[in-house]
């Protein structure tokens, strides 16, 4: 019981310098399949801190159409190794497929929240300073529109309510349960 007092911390400390890192990749990930502005400050933040990793990647793995696949790599090794170093700490013992899978789950679940997020803070930036700027603001209007633009066109407004970041976080609730989950659920079949 107390080797738990250390390894606890220590498992969340790796899970969450690793998950921010994680969350960097994808965001410079997100932003490049969008054409986000890539002169905006926080652009600029995300590409000098991911591209130690991805510059010599990139010579292996060119990217396909708009998607970076050296991206797509090192978020799915990074999350393999962060999932095989948290296990190890908690002395479990897993297979190379289940951590596979597994990581596979972990990062659709986070490119799924940071739409559920970037949703969100948009609709409460919309009641609460409308129209104002900054460079924050613009990337979370950049990296929501592709979703959210699909929904209005099926739901129109009502009386100048938008209805469709309802719609898309039912749909991103929904997509959790029908596919994250049953990929973690497979997962298991490798232990």
């Amino acid at each position: 019981m107390s080797g738990q007092y250390l390894t606890d911390p220590l498992a969340f400390l790796i899970n969450t310098l690793a998950g921010l890192y994680i969350l960097a990749v994808m965001l410079r990930f997100l932003l490049q399949w969008i054409r986000a502005d890539y002169r905006n400050p926080i652009s600029q933040f995300l590409i000098r801190i991911t591209q130690p990793p991805l510059q010599p990647m990139r010579r292996f793995l060119p990217p396909i159409g708009r998607a970076d696949t050296s991206a797509i790599v090192l978020m799915l090794l990074l999350q393999f190794c962060t999932l095989a170093v948290v296990y190890w700490i908690g002395s479990t013992n897993v297979s190379a497929g289940f951590l596979a899978v597994r990581s596979v789950a972990e990062l659709l679940n986070l490119l799924l929240n940071v739409f559920l997020v970037v949703i969100i803070i948009r609709v409460i930036l919309s009641w609460v300073n409308p129209g104002q700027y900054n460079p924050a603001i613009g990337l979370i209007d950049n990296l929501a529109e592709p979703v959210l633009a699909p929904a209005r066109r099926v739901i129109p407004a009502v009386g100048g309510l938008d209805l469709s970041p309802i719609a898309v976080l039912i749909g991103i609730q929904l997509a959790k349960m029908l596919v994250v989950y049953p990929i973690r659920d497979m997962a298991r079949m490798f232990l």
